[in-house]
């Protein structure tokens, strides 16, 4: 199972620390949902998801300054008994001082953010889909063409690293060689990015590691990519009979998620680079509406009916 240790959170959300002498080193985050204690606030524990990072916004500020002091005592003391794993003021609000003392009491750590409660909500919940989303390696060649994320397959040695380089100095930018790590952030959606050990590098036979951000400059590499397109290469075979109209699309399947996939037979001669960027922009205006394979059809169709028509005047 994913998890995000409380300290990362704190350093990519940049938030204060309002109790440092609680010690957080092995506190860990493992769903990406969050809750706001409103009603627990209000008195009501029942189905209480303790176990989120609990997000206290201007609403629940202000409820708890309107308590007096019995009734303060009484909800502090039933919500901090929960294991908590932290909680976050936002709108650099700050809580009481009985509140904060007996949040130290009980070990639950309180943070704060200058960011407004909705807006904080929406990028630490999607922050958290991404690292703790389920993950896989697949070996590829992960490139951005023309804003598509096209996943380049096949056996080793077959030509997934030369096309790369190929796009990348036709201007397009290259995510990951060789391993992609595949993230399912939603059942249409998957995130492709690099190990960080290999990132930004591409191995060439013959030659050897070459640094794509160094050699070709920043514009040419990215961090992470939306996978749309899978391109399966693999040695041309005579006797198998290849997709010329692409009528029906082919899919595989990565945890759950189906992509659409092209196979390429691989000769001495065809630029794997031109074939790719035709792939990702003939994908691109498939998603706008237009197919060519289906327009072709249409005017066959049409063709085909005209002919009958002038057959039986």
């Amino acid at each position: 199972m994913a998890v995000v240790k409380l300290s990362k959170i704190i350093d990519v959300m940049k938030l204060e620390n309002l109790t440092p002498e609680i010690d957080i080193k092995g506190i860990k985050i493992t769903q990406p949902d969050i809750n706001r204690p409103a009603l627990q606030l209000a008195g009501y524990f029942e189905h209480y998801e303790a176990t989120r990072l609990q997000i206290i916004g201007f609403v629940e500020y202000t409820y708890m300054e309107g308590m007096d002091e019995e009734r303060k005592k009484e909800i502090y003391t039933k919500l901090l008994s929960y294991n908590i794993p932290a909680l976050i003021y936002c709108r650099e609000l700050e809580p009481d001082e009985m509140f904060k003392r007996m949040a130290i009491e009980r070990n639950v750590p309180i943070f704060m953010t200058p960011k407004a409660t909705s807006a904080f909500m929406a990028e630490l919940i999607r922050w958290l889909n991404m690292e703790l989303a389920p993950c896989i390696s697949v070996h590829g060649v992960l490139v951005d063409v023309y804003g598509e994320g096209v996943l380049i397959t096949g056996e080793s040695g077959i030509g997934k690293s030369e096309a790369a380089l190929e796009l990348i100095k036709r201007g397009h930018r290259l995510v990951t060689d060789d391993v992609v790590e595949l993230r399912k952030i939603s059942n249409d959606q998957l995130i492709g990015s690099a190990p960080d050990i290999t990132k930004h590098f591409i191995e060439l036979r013959g030659i050897g590691i070459i640094d794509v951000k160094t050699l070709f400059g920043v514009s040419s590499v990215k961090d992470t990519q939306t996978v749309d397109l899978v391109i399966k290469l693999e040695e041309w075979d005579k006797d198998k009979e290849y997709d010329r109209l692409g009528l029906e699309e082919e899919y595989t399947e990565y945890l759950g998620n189906k992509l659409v996939c092209h196979s390429i037979p691989i000769r001495p001669g065809r630029n794997l680079a031109i074939i790719c960027e035709s792939a990702a922009v003939n994908h691109r205006q498939k998603k706008m509406g237009y197919n060519a394979a289906q327009e072709l059809y249409t005017r066959v169709q049409n063709s085909l009916a005209k002919r009958r028509e002038e057959e039986d005047e």
